[in-house]
């Protein structure tokens, strides 16, 4: 599977919902997640807990301007903990984010409102991509959604690269920038 994503950091996720929801987006659901990231030599591997069920998701990206086109796959896990065990065990674990996250939906686009535990509160955009769609196509969707919300810098890291640079650690595979203006 692949999507174009943008991550900005928001002022006031009640006043993002609003304007999303102005200009199509329902809300889909509210839930808590923890995310653990293992190290692993390509992409990122990271085991996704939600209340009720959880996924084994490896993804990679590559910069799409200051947009990020990912190419990821998604396994459903059924006994979580002990995955979760032996994976620390086998790979190491990078991180592990908590967060709140508010889905709302429009059309093959994802906005995730996230209050990140340590972080604050961000915004994430997901344009899926249909096996024979363009990212060009979806980039200048989400460009355009930005622009409504009135993004105006894009952040480039994982959650993860900043809660280890807030802590102090190295970044792995962290750009120079951790924000890009986005360029219309």
């Amino acid at each position: 599977m692949r999507n174009v994503e943008a991550k900005f950091a928001l002022p006031s996720l009640a006043a993002a919902a609003a304007a999303a929801t102005a200009i199509g987006f329902l809300r889909h659901s509210a839930f808590t997640q923890v995310d653990t990231f293992f190290a692993v030599p390509h992409g990122r591997l990271k085991l996704r807990e939600e209340p009720g069920r959880a996924a084994l998701i490896h993804y990679r990206r590559r910069a799409q301007g200051p947009l990020q086109l990912s190419d990821y796959d998604i396994v459903s896990v059924a006994d979580a903990p002990p995955l979760r065990a032996l994976l620390t065990a086998a790979l190491g674990r990078l991180a592990e984010v908590r967060k709140h996250r508010t889905l709302l939906l429009r059309r093959n686009i994802r906005l995730h409102l996230d209050q990140v535990e340590r972080l604050g509160a961000f915004g994430e955009l997901e344009a899926v991509l249909a096996p024979d769609s363009s990212p060009d196509d979806a980039a200048a969707e989400v460009r355009g959604i930005l622009a409504t919300l009135g993004v105006v810098a894009l952040i480039e890291k994982s959650y993860f690269e900043m809660l280890a640079e807030r802590a102090g650690a190295p970044s792995p595979s962290a750009p120079n920038s951790s924000r890009r203006r986005v360029k219309w």
